[in-house]
């Protein structure tokens, strides 16, 4: 008796786990592949899927209205990109403030949190613009409208916590995003993000200049840098020949001499964006003693000759339109070089831009963002590196403010990350990301979920004009 019960039961726990089974893939089949969810969503269409190991990669466009006020003014395709982990994981937001990468890519919150990630490309970088081109439509409200557009079409799908994040010009996009739409995002994580509040005051950047690194570093770069006026003619025949190799103009700033110039005054500003101070060995000792050559190398080296030909510039047009109107530019000075020496100074923004494109500067629009971001800042970090130019006028938060950060990792660069702190700041901030997330712990110790993958996370500083943050 015994024994028959035994079997039955058996039988009856097989007839049931058969069922199950059979229920589970019934489901499952019945489930939405996520390509068709995403494609199901009104006007998303498809560019093209790469495959990566652990991930579904999509590039994909989403139709927005040039005008978010008025949108019967016209439309034009946004691209942006899915890295897909899973639904039931969360999501972060990601922008670079500019174009936007089609090879698979993670960032650190990403890792931190082992979510998925959206990417924007940015209004008006190409292919992402409007035809005809209405440049008054490129402005901060636009853009966070975009995100929200967005935003609003994927969080069905992905129905978890979302982060935003952004690095330098995409740290301040995350941050304006919030500023317009602070109902959206769980958190945000913004990454050595200027903050350029009066546009025409920038002693912060002369104060940085004149202390980071060592004395002994500075005064490598600054005679290097003088060296390079002082050899201005031999040069900048140099140049001519370099331009001329890779059919290069200059229509936009209207001379190889202006553009000579410009490569020469960011040369000392682009070492500290890109390097770090163990970089100092590289620069050549003894400048005044030194060969054309290795002049011409360094210059080279660390900022390049090509960013300043009209072929450099004209990607970044937005990116300059929005300094010139909204975002603000720094300037500096340059007391180790003699006034003779210099016979343009360091460009405005108008400079980079063609004429034919309007520009008129607003200077409410960063001292709005200022003030919200000090008083009324959610869930945010501003991560900066110590010697990175861009840090010298940064975000801030102040009284009102609830669960808002701001670090910065010593001796970091342009390319300061949350794992570059020091170890109380890097544990503080890792466990609120996963707080925000959704993902944390309460038993373990705060680290990226993630296992850190070279190819997938490699976020290295790109090497452009340090007039471009």
């Amino acid at each position: 008796m015994v024994r028959k019960t035994l079997r039955w039961l058996l039988a009856l726990a097989l007839l049931t786990g058969a069922l199950g089974t059979a229920t589970a893939r019934a489901a499952t089949a019945a489930e939405p592949d996520i390509e068709e969810r995403l494609l199901s969503i009104p006007g998303m269409s498809l560019i093209e899927e790469k495959p990566y190991p652990g991930y579904r990669f999509f590039v994909l466009a989403y139709t927005q209205p040039v005008d978010h006020r008025n949108p019967s003014a016209g439309t034009f395709q946004q691209r942006l990109t899915v890295l897909h982990r899973d639904v039931s994981r969360p999501t972060v937001f990601y922008t670079s403030g500019y174009e936007v990468s089609t090879a698979p890519s993670r960032r650190e919150p990403t890792r931190i949190v082992d979510g998925n990630q959206i990417s924007m490309e940015y209004r008006f970088f190409t292919p992402s613009r409007p035809a005809p081109a209405d440049w008054t439509k490129l402005d901060i409200r636009q853009a966070a409208a975009d995100q929200h557009r967005i935003f609003t079409a994927l969080k069905p799908v992905y129905d978890k916590k979302w982060l935003s994040t952004g690095v330098s010009k995409g740290g301040m996009t995350a941050t304006y995003y919030e500023r317009f739409h602070p109902r959206d995002m769980d958190g945000v994580v913004a990454y050595v993000a200027p903050n350029d509040v009066v546009n025409a005051e920038d002693s912060a950047y002369d104060r940085h200049f004149a202390r980071v690194g060592t004395k002994a570093c500075r005064d490598r770069l600054n005679a290097v840098q003088r060296e390079a006026l002082v050899r201005r003619e031999p040069l900048k025949e140099r140049y001519a020949a370099y331009a001329a190799e890779h059919g290069y103009t200059f229509d936009t700033l209207g001379s190889l001499d202006k553009a000579y110039e410009a490569v020469v005054l960011d040369y000392v500003w682009g070492f500290w964006q890109y390097s770090l101070l163990s970089d100092c060995d590289t620069i050549p000792a003894d400048a005044a003693h030194a060969t054309d050559e290795a002049i011409w190398n360094s210059l080279g080296e660390v900022g390049g000759f090509s960013f300043y030909a009209d072929q450099g510039l004209e990607p970044y047009t937005p990116y300059y339109y929005q300094a010139g109107t909204q975002l603000g530019a720094p300037a500096i000075g340059f007391p180790h070089i003699e006034r003779k020496l210099i016979r343009y100074g360091y460009l405005p923004p108008r400079d980079f831009v063609p004429r034919e494109i309007p520009m008129r500067f607003q200077p409410r629009a960063m001292h709005d963002v200022d003030t919200w971001v000090r008083h009324n800042a959610r869930h945010m970090i501003f991560v900066y590196g110590e010697n990175d130019p861009w840090g010298a006028e940064r975000f801030r938060v102040d009284k009102g403010a609830r669960d808002a950060h701001v670090f910065t990792a010593p001796g970091a660069n342009h390319g300061a990350l949350v794992a570059g702190l020091v170890p109380t700041e890097r544990e503080l901030a890792t466990a609120r990301i996963l707080n925000w997330a959704g993902v944390a712990s309460p038993s373990a110790e705060p680290r990226p979920l993630a296992t850190y993958d070279a190819e997938l996370d490699a976020q290295g500083v790109e090497r452009e004009s340090a007039l471009r943050p």
